[in-house]
Parts: C-alpha cells; sequence; structure tokens
C-alpha cells in the first residue's frame, strides 16, 4: 500500500471511529474488491463471497474501535475473511468444487494460456481449507509465508510444509491430466 492510500485509510478510519457513516463508506469502497476477491478465491462461488464479504464488513462495523491504522485494517480485514471462509468451508459435509463456469474470472489480465488458468483454479479449490488459505494467500495475495503464518495463527513450518505439499500435490494432479489427455 503507498503512502497517499495508506494516508486516505488512516484518515477514513479515524472518522469512522468517531461514528462518521460516510467514512466508513469511504473504508469499505476502499477494500471490497480486495475481500471480495479472497473471498471469492476461497470458496469458489461469487454468491457465498458477496455473502461473507458483507459479513465481514458488518463485523467491522462493529469492531472499528479496535482498528489501529490502515495497515491493521488491511491485515485485520484479510485475516477474518480467511479464518471465515475457512469455517465455511469446513462446515460443508463435503469439499465442494465449482464447475468452470461458476468460477469468476477474478484476473482481467491473466497471463497465459486461459484454460490452464481455470483448470489451475479449479485444482486449488480442490484443496483442503487450511491448504487453500494458504496458497490463496501466498499466491493470489501475494504474502511471504511470515505474513501468511501471522494471518492465520500458524506456526512458520506449516505454512511452509501446506506450500510444499499443495504444490506437489497440484503438479501431480496437472502432470496426470496431461499424460491422460495424450
Amino acid at each position: 500500500m503507498n503512502d497517499t492510500a495508506s494516508a486516505v485509510l488512516d484518515a477514513a478510519l479515524a472518522q469512522a471511529r468517531g461514528g462518521d457513516r460516510n467514512a466508513f463508506a469511504v473504508l469499505v469502497r476502499a477494500q471490497q474488491r480486495a475481500v471480495y476477491s479472497l473471498a471469492l478465491r476461497m470458496l469458489g462461488r461469487p454468491d457465498v463471497a458477496e455473502d461473507l464479504a458483507q459479513e465481514v464488513f458488518m463485523q467491522l462495523y462493529a469492531k472499528i474501535n479496535s482498528i489501529e491504522s490502515g495497515g491493521h485494517l488491511v491485515f485485520w480485514l484479510r485475516k477474518v475473511t480467511t479464518n471465515r471462509a475457512i469455517d465455511q468451508l469446513r462446515q460443508r459435509a463435503r469439499v465442494e468444487t465449482a464447475s468452470l463456469k461458476d468460477v469468476a474470472e477474478t484476473g482481467a489480465d491473466d497471463e497465459g494460456d486461459p484454460l490452464w488458468q481455470r483448470q489451475l483454479r479449479q485444482l486449488v479449490l480442490q484443496l483442503r481449507p487450511d491448504a487453500r488459505a494458504v496458497m490463496t494467500l501466498r499466491y493470489q495475495e501475494d504474502l511471504d509465508p511470515t505474513e501468511i503464518a501471522a494471518l492465520l495463527d500458524m506456526p512458520l513450518n506449516s505454512v511452509k510444509s501446506h506450500l510444499k505439499r499443495s504444490l506437489d500435490t497440484l503438479r501431480q494432479k496437472l502432470s496426470g491430466e496431461a499424460c491422460t489427455k495424450s
């Protein structure tokens, strides 16, 4: 986050803590895309991601006085969104996977083969909730393992293990599918 964006968030946060609803709306507008995108990548369904994002912002409204700065706000939103998504995934009787038509295009400028990108997203949606969270935060939110460990309250070595196992699983599935299509 650049200094200007951070200053805007800090100012809006200070006003929102004072009860200014317009300032709170500024915070929501500034962060709604990031919250929704993370929820969508974790859950794989736009309707469920929208509901989760709304719940996260309602929780933020209730907890606004505990948010210390714009940087803390971004961290808090990622943490709450990820934890709520993991909770929802765990509550499902079985891991649901979205069909390709249900997976929204979240990156307008995806580089490379779009079919491969969809296939990869589909495989990530099949990972266990914790592993999916780690992979999403690392490769789609571009957080380093130390930040992921702090965000998920998980030991750093567990984050690294999830990354390694998940990457191995994805490679295996991708190479297995490539062999069966040949």
